[in-house]
């Protein structure tokens, strides 16, 4: 166990004005012993903790003193003075509760006058006009009437100028957030304040009803029921107010009901006006003129359906559902409050108000469990397991048990439980085994697959209802099936919590049972066996998510079923040791006793034990086994200790250092990380065991706790521990060597890191059984730093950190002719070709940076260039030396970074070939990431700098944004090799301005021939070339570039920019107005760094460019939202309306890249959005997709098809987009709409994009495809769940699947395919038949079957498959014999003369699907089940002649595609009856199987 160290309590002492202090020094006395010295005493103190401890002697106080005494003047203005305090002091400060609580024992004598003093502070809070002050008052309203005696009793007092207060302030409030509209930071602050007012509102009129006033409210007119009828109007205009957040509305339907309750006459009235309000269609009598005048627009007009969810919350929430106080019609009330939660289902489909939704379904089962206890008989038939109601809340389960947000998923289970609570309770008396509710629950969830993971959390619930026994009785096989589906890491946590609840109940139903007879040996039958079978046997990632999801569960339940495990496994170790792609039972002993060790099922580790469970052979047997696992698990077994004090024995440390011999060069990435990460296990076990040893040698007299070999001698476990990890260093170094592979070098860099955090060098008096320090020397050193020219930036990664964690007297380099040859490796490789050489010289430099004496080495190697800092003086603070070594580096990259800027503005070629400038800019990143920003001492010096740097950035920018920009970046330069570069440049450059702008589909282009360029007529953003014809390396020879090496110099110094720019606009300190000292950034700063993305990322065409400027600009865009400057937080906003407006536009000169998907457009817009806050209502969001989504559906008045394209493209990235999360989703029917409908367009960029769109939306819809199966039912849902997320699509699809079916099926022999076929049958491929689905007229799936048969008619072999298998979710269970038979009737005849091979082809395929779905669902010893068969089986066989041979069909053999659709025919012929073969020979007749079997052995 752990021990958190406690925080330091500050408290901020309290301050009281002048004329107090005046007042408490009149009435104290001198020897400072009455209640005015006393809180005198207080208010001089400066330490708040101090001063809660004076607070406490108040009370005690007065309770010394005479009662007669407590007229005493002192004493009313001692009160007065604490009424000023207690509402002067913040509501978070423990001085106010402290107060508050000793207030509360304050003597009867003085309580009267206490309350005078606490009134009128309180009516002088009451009075403040300040809109920004109602807030204080506001927490001290709350404050007063939290356990708070005085303040609740002043409160009452003054209960009408409070209401009238809070009726001030819920008016004020909204009205003052509409002039903040786009500032989120004060619109925040403001929401806040208004909930915190309704919360205090909720809370006075609750307590207001425990004192008699409350009757005041009860006489009309007066004016406590004017202000509680205003407040009631209040809140329905802010349950209206779509402006406002959910969590306010929210609020205020609570507000609502809870007055309408409370201005009631009888609780019988209630139900009648809630059900008015939330059914206003129908009529109830006695309508009170006030609910009609302070609520009446919620009665009159259409109420929003959030604002009707909320009243349904406030009705179950605030209204007394028990002991059946509101009668018949509070049990009418509950089934119409279900009845409209049930409607709201299907209308909501926003993240947020699904979340809400899924809760008051929780409460509303909650209330029903509530008035069930006292209701009438006709409520408990409405609510047993057949009823309406039930059916409709166990459809929603079946919907949402697979939401993709968790708390949805949660309440669902919820909401499962308490339905069987609600059946038990409407059927008391009977038995829940043979219920028939209950066994139809049991019999569908068994029946589905078990791939849903809402099976596993609703038979759970059955299990801890009605028995594992029962569940078991039906299938004995489902432990195994469960465990045979843990290989999948998705389902795994659901699969073990329900094994976990299985054998628990298991367990102790089979203790209860046998309370003399051994019931533990058919437990381990039952639940272990099944598991060493797969542990031996199973595949990695199966064995695995087993072994850390339900091995931990099963020993934690029966600890003594490990010696059971281990018998059975010893017993097959010699003859099954394991293979490469199996564990065997070697590996599952070694998991079963790592996992018992792990956690505290083995007790130790000695000798003793070891020999006991399993020898030392069998240990290095397994530390060195073919399959990797199992080597992970006897390194697990030797590392992972329940006690992170055990002992490591001497016998363990050499299986360690046998076992790191043989793995150190592992080339699987996961197992490499396991070794690091138990081998961390083993060192912190060794630190903190070697402190409980030191301490016990110290003290002999503790060693009671340790075993004999311990308390021999400590310091010989010591020297152990020394000499081992001084051994496992020796190891690591030699394998570090510079020819050593990746792999090695990670595995070592990790392990040799984890040591230096874990032993470092102590502080004080602290002992250390081990110092990586004393085991590194200067040769260790270089090693280190020979691993930052590893081409792989992990390695380079480790190696700094493991510099940074060594002592600095072992780094530092003394030596000035070191530092400089290092420093100048770095400058020549930051100009390097190689893109990875740049990388090291960061590192390096990074490195350099920490050297003390770096600045005094350098100054001779630079010759003082002016402006350089001055050297550090001696004795100099480390953070300041660093600071000053980074702002020489940068300044001296930058100098460079400037010459060579300038060079490429004429010669573009010749940087790109000698110095890359993008080296220099990530170097500059690199030293940046050393300095905490926050805290600089040099800060103009600073300030300079950035301004330096970012103009630079600008003009880097510019030379290489022409080759980025570009219509064709890839081929822009070919080989440079003759006297005609820069003219070849010049031409190029002007050749590939971008021409793929917004006319890029409306007008023809010509290309020019090559004597036709106008030199002359060069843009003006194009260089100027006047280089050479050769460019000359750094000794003359001659250098050649290609187009590769220029478009890599570009793209990359575009991205180290925009890097650049986001790391500043993140980390820098931003002035907070003009010339303050206190920033480095100014505000026009930021405006141009935004302006500058927004250039690039809207004209960029490469890739690389435009992608990584979104991360910068991201970063951007965040800072933007939480700055306190409201110009800034405005600008997201305005350059969103910007861009939008451009697409829309169609402007011909806009420069927007039409192709290349868009280029960077939807990243800007992806930047854009995301920056807004997920917790706010999302405005941004709704008004580009609103505005997207129009622009993306067809329309016949659209001048050009480029707004459709790049409305397409962005949509795409928005879905993609999985920060967004479910705020995406109710715009998925919209999206899938647009796709379908853009693939029939005639302008193919616009198919190409609804394609990629379309493609995009099935991802977000059915999840990422992880499998190979194309038809697994993984990434698939039910016809019902689907439909019922997305109700729009389903009249959308029914028409679009009308439209395609009769181009299909047109009596035109010609082929006519229709673009939207693919895409609607691969949607309805989609789903899949579940024994849960229903029937909803709304969305009933019937209508889509005549359409799906007839696509199966389609000319094209892909089609007919795909409508085959999209039929099959259409088609209920017990409707699949009568369609089956349907379609066999449609099959020709053999005396037909017109017979289309297509026709019979896809009716065959239906039948097929259908008959193998059906032979799924349906059990066999069902009668019904086989009478079907037999019916179906005498259909078939009237078609059997199709299977026959020399058949002539029309159309069929006169061409070879007629011999091919021939023989298609009659293999799915054949197919078919061999489908019924397999279902049930018996119902086959002989010929018909002999036929069959004949057609298939010829084919």
């Amino acid at each position: 166990m752990v021990l958190k160290k406690k925080k330091d309590i500050q408290v901020a002492a309290l301050i009281v004005g002048h004329q107090e202090l005046e007042t408490l020094k009149s009435f104290a006395d001198a020897e400072g012993e009455n209640l005015a010295s006393l809180l005198l005493h207080c208010v001089q103190l400066t330490d708040g903790l101090v001063q809660i401890q004076c607070i406490k002697q108040i009370v005690p106080l007065l309770q010394k003193i005479d009662g007669h005494q407590a007229c005493d003047p002192m004493f009313r203005s001692c009160l007065e003075v604490l009424g000023r305090i207690y509402f002067s002091v913040g509501p978070k400060n423990p001085l106010k509760k402290v107060l508050a609580s000793s207030l509360n024992g304050l003597p009867e004598p003085f309580f009267a006058d206490a309350v005078c003093s606490f009134t009128s502070c309180l009516q002088e809070e009451l009075k403040t006009t300040n809109l920004y002050s109602y807030r204080k008052v506001v927490d001290n309203l709350a404050s007063c009437m939290e356990n708070f005696n005085l303040g609740r009793t002043s409160v009452m007092n003054l209960f009408k100028d409070v209401l009238q207060f809070l009726q001030k302030v819920l008016v004020e409030i909204p009205e003052e957030n509409r002039k903040f509209t786009g500032n989120h930071i004060a619109q925040t602050e403001l929401m806040h304040d208004l909930l915190i007012t309704i919360r205090v509102s909720v809370m006075l009129v609750q307590k207001g009803q425990e004192i008699s006033q409350g009757e005041l409210w009860k006489i009309p007119g007066s004016p406590v029921w004017q202000s509680m009828c205003d407040l009631l109007s209040i809140f329905s205009k802010i349950l209206r107010n779509d402006d406002l957040l959910q969590n306010i509305q929210s609020t205020s339907g609570l507000a609502i009901i809870l007055l309408i309750k409370t201005l009631c006459d009888t609780n019988e009235m209630i139900p009648g006006l809630v059900n008015h309000l939330i059914l206003p269609s129908v009529e109830s009598p006695k309508v009170p003129e006030w609910f009609m005048s302070s609520c009446g627009s919620l009665c009159m007009e259409d109420i929003p359906g959030p604002a009707l969810l909320f009243l349904c919350q406030g009705a179950l929430a605030m209204l007394s559902w028990k002991n059946g106080n509101m009668g018949q019609s509070g049990e009418k009330l509950l089934l119409d409050i279900a009845s409209v939660l049930f409607t709201l289902s299907l209308q909501l489909k926003e993240s947020s108000l699904e979340i809400f939704l899924s809760r008051i379904l929780v409460i509303w089962t909650n209330s029903a469990l509530d008035i069930l206890e006292s209701s009438s008989l006709s409520l408990k038939n409405s609510l047993n397991g057949n009823s309406y109601t039930v059916g409709r809340l166990l459809e929603y389960v079946y919907t949402h048990w697979e939401h993709p947000l968790d708390a949805v998923r949660h309440q669902t289970k919820t909401i499962f439980k308490n339905l069987l609570q609600i059946h038990k309770c409407t059927v008391e008396g009977s038995n829940c085994v043979s219920d028939p509710f209950f066994l139809g629950l049991i019999e569908n969830l068994l029946r589905l697959e078990w791939h849903v993971k809402g099976k596993y959390t609703c038979l759970s619930c059955l299990v801890d209802c009605v028995g594992i026994e029962n569940i078991l009785a039906v299938n004995k096989t489902i432990p195994s099936q469960i465990l045979e589906v843990m290989g999948d890491q998705s389902l795994a946590p659901y699969a073990s919590d329900l094994l976990e609840t299985m054998f628990k109940n298991h367990k102790n139903h089979l203790k209860s049972q046998a309370l003399c007879s051994p019931w533990i040996d058919q437990w381990h039958e039952t639940w272990v066996s099944p598991l060493l079978f797969i542990l031996r046997e199973g595949n990695l990632e199966q064995t695995s998510y087993i072994i850390d999801y339900y091995l931990p569960k099963l020993l934690k339940c029966s600890p003594e079923s490990l010696g059971y495990m281990v018998k059975i496994l010893q017993t097959s170790t010699n003859i099954n040791t394991g293979s490469r792609d199996s564990r065997g039972s070697l590996g599952a002993l070694m998991a079963c006793l790592r996992t018992a060790r792990a956690h505290g099922h083995l007790q130790s580790a000695s000798h003793v034990t070891w020999s006991s469970l399993v020898s030392i052979a069998k240990i290095k047997q397994g530390l060195v086994h073919q399959h990797c696992q199992v080597r992970i698990d006897a390194l697990g077994l030797l590392c992972e200790s329940h006690r992170s004090t055990e002992i490591v024995y001497v016998e363990e440390m050499q299986l360690i250092q046998f076992f790191i011999f043989y793995n150190l060069n592992s080339q699987s990435p996961g197992m490499r990380q396991q070794i690091c990460y138990l081998l961390q296990k083993l060192f912190s076990r060794i630190q903190e065991s070697s402190q409980v040893l030191y301490k016990l040698e110290q003290n002999k007299s503790q060693q009671d706790s340790l075993d004999d070999l311990t308390k021999k001698n400590p310091s010989e476990t010591l020297q152990q521990y020394k000499d081992f990890m001084s051994s496992i260093c020796n190891i690591l170094f030699r394998a570090l060597f510079p020819g050593s592979s990746h792999s090695t070098k990670f595995t070592v860099l990790t392990i040799l890191g984890s040591i230096a955090e874990l032993f470092p060098v102590p502080e004080g008096k602290a002992q250390a059984v081990f110092q990586l320090s004393e085991e590194i020397d200067f040769a260790r050193v270089e090693k280190i730093m020979e691993c930052f020219s590893s081409t792989f930036e992990e390695v380079k990664i480790l190696a700094f950190d493991l510099l940074m964690k060594l002592p600095k007297t072992i780094i530092h380099f003394q030596d000035p002719l070191k530092l400089q040859a290092l420093f100048r490796a770095a400058m020549d490789l930051s100009t390097s070709t190689k893109p990875y050489d740049c990388v090291t010289a960061s590192y390096l430099l990074k490195f350099l940076i920490g050297q003390e004496g770096l600045l005094a080495a350098l100054a001779t190697l630079i010759n003082n260039p002016p402006g350089l800092l001055p050297c550090q003086k001696e004795g100099e603070e480390p953070i300041y030396f660093v600071e000053r070594n980074t702002l020489m580096v940068i300044r001296h990259l930058l100098e460079n970074l400037e010459k060579e800027i300038s060079q490429a503005e004429s010669s573009l070629l010749q940087a790109a070939a000698l110095f890359p400038m993008y080296g220099r800019v990530h170097c500059i990143i690199g030293a940046f990431q050393q300095l905490s920003l926050n805290n600089l001492a040099l800060v103009t010096e600073w300030r300079h700098m950035v301004a330096k740097l970012i103009l630079i950035s600008y003009r880097l920018s510019a030379v290489v944004a022409p080759v980025v920009q570009s219509s064709s970046p890839e081929g822009l330069i070919p080989m440079d090799t003759d006297s005609e570069t820069a003219s070849r440049l010049q031409m190029i450059l002007n050749e590939i301005q971008p021409r793929d702008t917004n006319d890029y589909f409306d007008q023809v282009k010509m290309t020019k021939t090559q004597n036709d360029f106008g030199f002359e007529d060069l843009a003006a953003g194009v260089p100027v070339i006047t280089t050479s014809a050769e460019m000359k390396g750094k000794e003359g020879q001659s250098c050649d570039v290609t187009a590769q090496a220029v478009l890599v110099c570009c793209w990359r110094s575009m991205k180290e920019v925009a890097l650049l720019l986001g790391m500043l606009c993140q980390l820098m300190p931003l002035q907070s107005v003009p010339k303050a000292p206190d920033g480095l950034l100014t505000v026009e700063q930021v405006k141009n760094i935004g302006n500058y993305f927004k250039q690039h990322l809207l004209q960029s065409r490469h890739r690389g460019a435009f992608e990584l400027a979104y991360t910068g600009f991201v970063k951007l865009t965040q800072v933007l939202t939480r700055c306190p400057s409201e110009c800034l937080q405005r600008l997201p906003e305005q350059w969103l309306r910007d861009v939008l407006e451009e697409i829309k536009s169609s402007n011909p000169s806009s420069k927007l890249c039409a192709t290349r998907r868009s280029a960077g457009i939807p990243f800007y817009i992806q930047a854009l959005l995301a920056s807004e806050p997920k917790k706010g209502r999302m405005d941004l969001l709704k008004i580009t997709m609103k505005e997207l989504i129009s622009l993306a559906v067809p329309s016949d008045d659209s001048q050009s098809s480029v707004p459709q394209v790049h409305a397409l493209n962005i949509l795409r990235a928005l879905f993609r987009d999985t920060r967004l999360g479910e705020n995406i989703i109710p715009y998925v029917a919209d999206g899938i709409q647009a796709a379908i409908l853009g693939f029939t367009s005639p302008v193919w960029a616009v198919r190409n994009s609804s394609t990629l769109l379309f493609s995009s939306l099935i991802t977000r819809i059915f999840g990422v495809k992880r499998g190979k199966d194309e038809h697994s039912k993984k990434n698939r849902m039910t016809g019902r769940e689907f439909f019922s997320r997305f109700p729009t699509l389903h009249p959308f699809l029914l028409k679009q699947l009308e439209v395609v079916a009769n181009t299909v099926d047109s009596d035109n022999s010609e082929l006519n395919l229709h673009p939207n076929l693919f895409l609607l049958l691969l949607i309805l491929g989609k789903l899949y038949p579940s024994p849960m689905d229903g029937a909803s007229s709304a969305l009933s799936m019937a209508p889509f079957v005549p359409f799906i048969r007839r696509c199966g008619h389609s000319a094209v072999y892909r089609s007919r498959e795909m409508a085959a298998r999209a039929l099959v979710p259409f088609v209920m269970i017990d409707q699949i014999p009568d369609t089956i038979q349907s379609l066999l009737s449609e099959l020709p005849n053999c005396t037909d003369l017109c017979i289309r091979q297509n026709h019979i082809h896809g009716i065959l395929l239906q039948v097929f699907h259908l008959l193998q779905s059906y032979s799924d669902s349906k059990h066999r010893a069902n009668s019904d089940f086989q009478q079907e068969l037999t019916d179906i089986t005498a259909c078939i066989r009237a078609k059997l002649w199709l299977a026959k041979s020399g058949i002539s069909l029309q159309g069929s053999c006169c061409s070879p595609q007629g011999v091919i659709l021939h023989k298609i025919g009659e293999w799915e012929a054949a197919y078919v009856c061999m489908g019924i073969c397999k279902i049930n020979m018996k119902y086959l007749e002989e010929e018909g199987n002999v036929l069959t079997t004949k057609r298939i052995r010829k084919g």
